[in-house]
């Protein structure tokens, strides 16, 4: 039994259980363009991982039967994976909400001219990291020029308008560039709108997301012999308010390669979800069964005092907004 797991069932007398799945989260690959310093599943130009459309068509399959409120696709950039367009669209076919997780400055490369469109064309949600409106904070964290390249990739979604128009939702996502915890959310979506609007730029809203130990910035932690003082700062601003809005009680994550986790967070650290039906097998979306497989205890990591420090953090952003 872990630290986090020890705090929660001293607080409730029991570990945490999943609800019913709305969010079904789909990692399609790990290759990027960028390789930012705060990425827990260390995605990078020189990731080969992705997922293949057989396993597209398994996560199609299990989407129909659980009817989930939003398909989340995250990477890496998806708009690496070649078979991304085939898959939103399939999954817009069947009627399911999608949103997509880039990096703005992929919109820019060779082979994307038409993605914008494409995603305006199936009404596809964007969530868009930004980690923040000054350029030394952004080039710090994801690579010198990547603010410049942002900005204009943010004026090109404007233009065809996203954070514009009703339908074309655009949010962007900050990340603190070290290890601090996020500003209000609030407070800080007015700061964004204040100054990018001195830009012309646009957007529906901001969400923060605490830097989670794991991945590249664990390693970020450990170079600068601060992963003690940040695991510190976790537990003791843990909010238990926040226990009961936790993304993975109502969310399953499939990883390339069909692995079946609670949250992309236990993706990057390989704990994969547990299946009380076969708790000998590894769980994979082809054998995904929402009736048998959909209620079961959650697995959990130190990581996750992540989720619960401060106004708390989720894929959507502050839990206590």
């Amino acid at each position: 039994m872990n630290a986090f797991d020890r705090k929660v069932r001293g607080l409730t007398g029991a570990g945490l259980s999943t609800r019913a799945i709305e969010t079904l989260q789909v990692n399609v690959g790990l290759r990027c363009n960028q390789r930012c310093t705060h990425c827990h599943v260390d995605a990078s130009p020189r990731r080969t991982e992705c997922m293949t459309r057989k396993t597209m068509r398994q996560v199609l399959a299990a989407a129909r039967k659980m009817k989930p409120r939003l398909v989340d696709i995250t990477g890496g950039a998806p708009e690496l994976n070649p078979d991304l367009r085939w898959f939103v669209s399939a999954l817009r076919r069947d009627g399911h909400p999608v949103q997509v997780r880039t990096n703005l400055t992929i919109l820019l490369e060779p082979g994307m001219e038409n993605m914008i469109q494409f995603y305006k064309r199936r009404g596809v949600k964007l969530v868009a990291s930004f980690p923040c409106y000054m350029r030394p904070e952004v080039d710090n964290v994801r690579g010198r020029g990547v603010f410049k390249k942002s900005l204009e990739a943010l004026r090109r979604l404007n233009a065809a308008g996203y954070g514009k128009e009703p339908g074309l939702v655009l949010d962007l996502v900050f990340n603190p560039e070290k290890d601090f915890l996020p500003a209000p959310q609030a407070e800080l979506e007015k700061e964004y709108r204040d100054e990018l609007g001195k830009l012309g730029i646009s957007f529906n809203g901001l969400l923060t997301i605490t830097n989670m130990p794991v991945g590249r910035f664990l390693e970020h932690l450990r170079r600068n012999g601060s992963e003690k003082s940040y695991m510190r700062l976790l537990r003791s601003t843990f909010n238990p308010d926040t226990l009961g809005k936790l993304m993975c009680l109502s969310q399953i994550d499939v990883g390339w390669d069909g692995t079946i986790y609670d949250c992309d967070f236990n993706l990057a650290c390989d704990l994969p979800a547990r299946f009380p039906s076969r708790p000998q097998r590894k769980p994979l979306i082809s054998d995904f069964e929402p009736g048998i497989d959909g209620r079961r205890a959650v697995v959990t990591g130190d990581h996750c005092f992540g989720c619960t420090a401060g106004s708390g953090s989720s894929c959507g952003g502050a839990l206590e907004k």
